[in-house]
């Protein structure tokens, strides 16, 4: 665990000020759209509007102002103002998993023409401060990989990279194009329930568990976890893909998996890869997708450790929007 050291900077500024969900909401919507809108994904806007919806909604105001502590929304942070306009921002979404309480910094930003005057700096000295009055000691925060300034400043403030993420993004096509390979897509077979859990064990560590709403419990096999889907009404989609000779044979030698899970923000498409997995099974496996939910989905998503796999993932017609970099620091 890397240690942090609270920073001796951040002390009042007269620029620098909490977060008012009556009446900042608006503003600092308009500043993370300015600041990231070539890179958002659909959730990524929908967050940025509803951000918008709140700051015009009394009762949900009314609430916010003594929920900051016990919500993910993004109701606590910092923003740094001048002449009346908020031009920089560090939000503080709460999080807790496993009895342990973290915080997200998030949405870092400064509008480009004040950009290089240490405002950045400031919020997030600021925000590690916080999270060390409120006794948190896991602080997280993610940044482009193409955001060098960014990076050293975060790891000169004693953040270590744990992940490095992409988001991926395609459109749903009924006519999606089929692989010419000796790979088949398949259901997925109940006894590669293990190897398909161990690959997305790698995939999507536990080290990132508490920024997830979900488990892999749901896509366990068995009657009574259908049972319970079935209950809670969600529609959970499986493929598996195998060579065309185990398909035959039954043998079921599993070269990837891919499950849909359409609840939650975030990624949608969940991709198990063993490390000696044949890349057109992925490639298979994403084009089925896009066939097969084009009749519900416009548009569908997936996150993957960057680097493994790209390829593939290119091959079946998904765009990267952005790699972020996962770095955390302990109080």
């Amino acid at each position: 665990m890397s240690s942090i050291t609270i920073p001796a900077r951040a002390e009042a500024h007269s620029n620098l000020r909490p977060l008012n969900v009556l009446r900042d909401l608006s503003a600092v919507a308009d500043l993370i759209e300015a600041c990231f809108s070539s890179t958002m994904d659909g959730d990524g806007k929908r967050y940025v509007q509803d951000m918008r919806r709140a700051g015009k909604d009394n009762s949900f105001l009314k609430w916010a102002n003594h929920a900051v502590e016990t919500t993910s929304l993004p109701l606590s942070g910092y923003v740094w103002e001048e002449n009346g306009r908020i031009i920089g921002n560090a939000s503080l979404i709460p999080y807790r998993h496993n009895k342990q309480h973290t915080y997200l910094i998030a949405n870092i930003a400064v509008y480009p023409d004040h950009r290089r005057k240490g405002i950045a700096r400031s919020l997030t000295e600021r925000a590690i401060q916080h999270a060390h009055e409120k006794n948190v000691d896991n602080i997280w925060l993610h940044v482009r990989d193409d955001n060098p300034g960014a990076i050293d400043l975060y790891t000169k403030l004693g953040f270590v990279e744990r992940a490095r993420r992409t988001s991926w993004q395609a459109h749903t096509d009924p006519h999606a194009p089929a692989l010419q390979t000796d790979i088949v897509v398949t259901d997925r077979n109940p006894n590669n329930w293990q190897t398909q859990l161990n690959w997305l064990s790698r995939l999507y560590p536990d080290t990132l568990a508490w920024h997830r709403n979900w488990t892999f419990t749901s896509l366990r096999p068995g009657l009574w976890n259908w049972l319970y889907l079935l209950f809670v009404d969600v529609n959970v989609r499986q493929w598996a893909a195998v060579k065309k000779s185990h398909s035959l044979t039954g043998s079921g030698s599993m070269e990837a998996a891919l499950a849909w899970i359409p609840y939650g923000r975030g990624e949608a498409l969940f991709a198990a890869t063993g490390e000696g997995s044949d890349p057109q099974a992925l490639t298979v496996l994403l084009l089925q997708a896009r066939r097969e939910l084009a009749h519900s989905y416009s548009s569908i998503a997936l996150e993957f450790p960057a680097g493994e796999f790209d390829k593939a993932i290119q091959a079946a017609g998904f765009t990267p929007l952005r790699t972020l970099i996962w770095m955390q620091a302990t109080l």
